[in-house]
């Protein structure tokens, strides 16, 4: 193109350029742990910013702002968003907006989630890399983009995933100086506290659109090829549920049953104690009937 012409097209490639690159730079970083060591304290902080931002993914960016299963505080819903963009998968309205069109059309050539129709590769990871995926589908979120503090966090979704990022490291520097005995430093809190940590949060994540519409069991008669996983449903904090969510996805509980683990589930129902959600939605007493199991 020349002559002031513009390629509609150049600023997605660019920025699908850019976005790959940063991508597999934090999985390399991961390597890094071959140098800056590990310890059991950079362990601990992994393991708990896994579990903080999983939830962040399913019972904030995923129940909350992409199925609204329960209730909160405008103040809430953005510290809650904050929190959501930490786990570097942009911002809540991009992830709402293609969560909800992947409901629309599940298991369809529409699904770009899809292992069925598009292969695990592509539904695991293809899709996320993708130059067509890189703006959200607004038409599908009017309910989100009508508060303009979460179009902002939307903008700037990359800012709160550099803040932990440092946080982690200057946790690292303090705790060499003050506790030495504890043998972490700034570099090996940063690779992971956040490289480590994010890298397993992705594909955690990403496991759920891979694998639960393949391997698994399914209780109900859903559209598509939805299937119930325990061990997904462990690291991904109740995610693993998938064919309880596919019939009844209004339901903040995913684990419809007491011997179902679902964490997330737990911890907004403390959350619901202070006070701090409300409205938790449940599955209707016909989603049981249809299993023929009560709850």
């Amino acid at each position: 193109m020349y002559h002031g012409d513009v390629d509609p097209n150049a600023k997605f490639e660019f920025m699908n350029i850019v976005k790959q690159g940063v991508f597999w730079a934090v999985h390399l970083a991961c390597f890094s742990a071959l140098w800056v060591g590990v310890s059991w304290v950079a362990a601990l902080v992994c393991l708990a910013l896994y579990v903080v931002r999983m939830f962040a993914i399913t019972g904030v960016y995923h129940r909350y702002f992409s199925h609204r299963s329960y209730q909160t505080s405008r103040v809430m819903q953005f510290l809650l968003a904050m929190l959501g963009c930490t786990a570097a998968q942009k911002g809540p309205i991009w992830w709402a907006s293609h969560h909800r069109h992947h409901h629309r059309h599940s298991d369809t050539e529409d699904d770009i989630h899809s292992p069925i129709i598009h292969g695990i590769w592509f539904a695991h990871i293809g899709w996320v890399l993708s130059s067509q995926f890189l703006e959200p589908r607004l038409d599908l979120v009017k309910d989100l983009t009508k508060y303009r503090e979460l179009r902002v966090l939307e903008k700037y979704n990359i800012v709160p995933p550099i803040l932990l990022a440092v946080a982690t490291y200057f946790l690292g520097v303090w705790l060499q100086a003050a506790y030495p005995q504890l043998g972490t430093s700034g570099p090996q809190m940063l690779v992971w506290g956040f490289f480590i940590s994010t890298v397993l949060l992705y594909h955690g994540t990403f496991c759920i659109n891979s694998f639960t519409h393949l391997i698994g069991k399914r209780r109900f008669p859903s559209t598509d090829h939805s299937r119930n996983n325990l061990f997904l449903a462990l690291i991904t904090l109740g995610e693993g549920w998938h064919n309880n969510h596919h019939y009844y996805p209004g339901s903040e509980r995913q684990g419809f049953y007491w011997w179902e683990i679902d964490i997330s589930h737990y911890i907004l129902k403390v959350m619901s104690w202070f006070g701090l959600v409300w409205d938790l939605r449940v599955p209707p007493q016909r989603v049981y009937e249809a299993a023929g199991k009560l709850a």
